[in-house]
């Protein structure tokens, strides 16, 4: 199972956290400004892609040097570095991916990095966007979420483009048994894990899980 750790050009909370995460074997990515992130903490990446509009000259030359393998797309295009980023870790065989710095700063991309989970070439990974101690996954139709953490984290479902129909849940504060969270709504947000480890199913429909705590990166789809 091959994990890629894309750095995208947002924010990035808590960034020396990061280190001891990290895993010898990681396909290291940098969505072009993305970079600045990964050089602060004495890292390059395997790739860079995207317009490198971010990128300096002097970054550059030091990758190039490195015989860094960089993908430049023209500035005007219908995709964000990001999404080009994702769409190249899935295409080279990756089955789970962390993003870091796809969150904050600019709503408007900040939300679009959020949308971009429902892609429908990105499905078949396991992706999620961590900010410091918080983690975004989507869960989809006929899938079941096992959430790992600790007790007193929050857990947050929240529908995407209509309701959330067969929403079940063990291991939460609110208990919900095969209820319908509607879209526009927010009963599903704001819940608490009980243990260290939580179940959620989806019948049908699209969920947004957010977890806020202490130990992000745990818990698999299923």
């Amino acid at each position: 199972m091959l994990r890629s750790i894309i750095f995208a050009n947002g924010v990035l909370t808590n960034p020396q956290s990061l280190a001891g995460s990290l895993k010898p074997d990681d396909f290291l990515a940098a969505a072009d400004g993305g970079l600045r992130h990964l050089l602060a903490l004495g890292l390059f990446p395997d790739v860079l892609i995207g317009d490198l509009d971010s990128v300096t000259p002097e970054q550059l030359k030091t990758l190039t040097a490195r015989k860094t393998e960089i993908i430049q797309h023209p500035a005007r295009k219908d995709e964000t570095d990001l999404e080009l980023a994702l769409l190249c870790a899935v295409e080279r065989g990756a089955t789970e991916i962390l993003v870091y710095g796809a969150l904050g700063a600019r709503w408007d991309m900040s939300l679009g990095n959020i949308l971009l989970l429902t892609h429908p070439r990105l499905r078949i990974a396991n992706i999620r966007l961590v900010d410091g101690n918080q983690e975004v996954r989507l869960l989809a139709e006929g899938e079941t979420l096992t959430l790992g953490g600790l007790p007193g984290d929050t857990v947050s479902l929240l529908p995407l483009g209509g309701d959330a129909v067969g929403v079940t849940t063990r291991g939460l504060e609110y208990a919900l048994a095969n209820e319908r969270l509607k879209f526009g709504f927010t009963r599903g947000l704001s819940n608490v894990l009980q243990t260290n480890s939580a179940k959620i199913s989806l019948k049908k429909g699209l969920l947004c899980v957010v977890k806020e705590g202490a130990e992000i990166g745990k818990g698999r789809v299923g």
